[in-house]
């Protein structure tokens, strides 16, 4: 089978640790999975020993939050395979500071209309580096006040179209720099599940930023729309990506480690992808010194 190229671990808003996802996707007979903790690399080095114990491949990766600055939207940048990911500890701890000021404030607000205290909440994130919102509707539902974590408890509370609710959301750099810090790395930038945020319109200027791909196969996006986004990236010259952006506990959808059908040369093209630019660069280069000679 082929690969499931955005997962989550214990490390961020994911509810298994790295060698039970590894573990489950060897059962499901995945070959290849990518964990893409948010703004977390913590889980890279060890993921990628516990896949060779295992035979799976671990591809390195890191979903970075970003925002953009022109539509107001919060947008989720991939980075798969960087040669040097220590340059993007800078960008992960300022995006986690964010995280946890504005989760901060959400669970202030959460304790006042529900006994639930922020020590409680912190224990549902045991493992993680930061508190996400799918932790603090975990220790609602384990006070009882609701029996899943996406329902209509959450919407209620975290729904930005619902009058009263008590979203914060954190304060991230705009796509610009986080495509530019990607590339500042050696690593491949691609736009994560386009339609969750409603980021169809960001894709012109992530093109300009120089974004390398899109993630075409997630649960968010339908069959018409990710024929819309093959459209868009055979167009633009872009990779195409998938994946489940697999929580475990905390998924948004009910879906498992490589239920999204990504196709094998996508997880091809995207290992082989940075040797293909080495290629076209030094076909570029070459081509330059051969018409600087005939000058």
């Amino acid at each position: 089978m082929g690969g499931d190229l955005h997962c989550h671990t214990k490390l961020s808003d994911g509810s298994l640790g790295i060698e039970d996802l590894v573990l489950l996707a060897k059962k499901k007979g995945i070959e290849t999975i990518a964990i893409t903790d948010h703004d977390c690399l913590a889980g890279t080095v060890r993921g990628k020993i516990i896949g060779d114990r295992y035979g799976v491949n671990v591809i390195p990766g890191v979903e970075l939050s970003s925002r953009d600055e022109k539509t107001g939207k919060s947008v989720d940048i991939l980075c798969y395979l960087s040669d040097a990911p220590d340059r993007l500890q800078g960008l992960c701890h300022k995006n986690s500071l964010a995280r946890k000021k504005a989760a901060h404030f959400m669970m202030l607000q959460v304790a006042k209309r529900y006994p639930v205290s922020a020590e409680f909440i912190i224990k549902c994130a045991t493992g993680s580096t930061n508190i996400f919102i799918p932790h603090i509707m975990q220790a609602l539902m384990e006070s009882g006040y609701t029996n899943t974590i996406f329902g209509d408890l959450y919407n209620k509370l975290f729904n930005k179209e619902t009058d009263g609710n008590i979203l914060v959301t954190p304060k991230y750099p705009d796509i610009e720099e986080v495509v530019g810090a990607v590339h500042d790395a050696g690593g491949i930038a691609v736009l994560a599940h386009p339609y969750l945020y409603g980021n169809i319109d960001s894709i012109p200027r992530l093109i300009e930023c120089g974004i390398d791909g899109i993630e075409v196969w997630h649960p968010s996006a339908t069959e018409e729309q990710r024929a819309e986004l093959k459209k868009l990236a055979t167009k633009n010259k872009l990779l195409m990506t998938g994946g489940t952006d697999f929580c475990g506990l905390y998924n948004r959808y009910p879906v498992s480690v490589g239920d999204v059908d990504v196709p094998d040369d996508a997880v091809t093209k995207l290992l082989g992808y940075k040797a293909k630019i080495r290629r076209m660069q030094k076909k570029a280069q070459k081509a330059a010194e051969e018409a600087a000679k005939s000058n």
